[in-house]
């Protein structure tokens, strides 16, 4: 099953030749540039729109883990981000990041009938701003049981932006979905339109 999910996003590239390929590594250049433009309250506790959710939904979840590897290695070549946090922000960003977008994905489809504003709504928008806050939420665990910052001060200072985050993920990652499943819904792998449109 893991080899599946693996091998599958892949496949698109051959299949739909350099089309899917340039919008991937399109997505990329882009995220770059988002992840760039960060806030930093304290070292360590820097504050950035992710993106995540909106990769996971187009690229499928390896493809997105990739790629959201590849922006973490141009910020770190570029000097925006130290090499000794790459492996880090690698499992707590991404990783996490992936994680929940793939199991909101999936638990959407599981429990709510499969519509286009539901995965616009669901996935686009709560889900993106969910993974924001989780991304937090996980970072803020490993900060505190590190003892790198105090809980209270994690609590306080560095949790209610996630909040805020969230927000503009949702509607970034939102708007952004929308006008890609209108205009080129060939660019987001994890919609079909004869599961989601068909009879509606």
């Amino acid at each position: 099953m893991v080899w599946t999910l693996w091998r599958a996003p892949w496949s698109r590239f051959k299949a739909e030749g350099g089309r899917f390929f340039n919008v991937w590594l399109g997505m990329i250049v882009v995220l770059m540039l988002l992840w760039s433009m960060k806030a930093g309250v304290r070292p360590g506790l820097d504050l950035h729109l992710t993106g995540i959710m909106l990769l996971t939904l187009a690229f499928e979840p390896a493809l997105a883990f990739v790629g959201l590897n590849l922006v973490l290695l141009a910020l770190a070549l570029n000097g925006t981000l130290p090499w000794q946090s790459f492996a880090l922000n690698a499992l707590m960003t991404i990783g996490v990041g992936v994680v929940l977008g793939t199991l909101i994905h999936k638990a959407v489809d599981h429990f709510l009938p499969r519509h286009f504003f539901i995965f616009v709504f669901l996935k686009g928008f709560f889900g993106a701003a969910l993974v924001v806050i989780g991304v937090g939420l996980a970072s803020a665990l490993l900060y505190g049981v590190d003892g790198a910052y105090a809980w209270s001060y994690l609590w306080d200072e560095y949790l209610p932006y996630y909040l805020l985050l969230g927000f503009a993920e949702a509607w970034l990652s939102g708007m952004a979905l929308t006008l890609m499943l209108v205009y080129r819904p060939g660019w987001v792998a994890t919609f079909d339109d004869g599961v989601y449109l068909a009879g509606k």
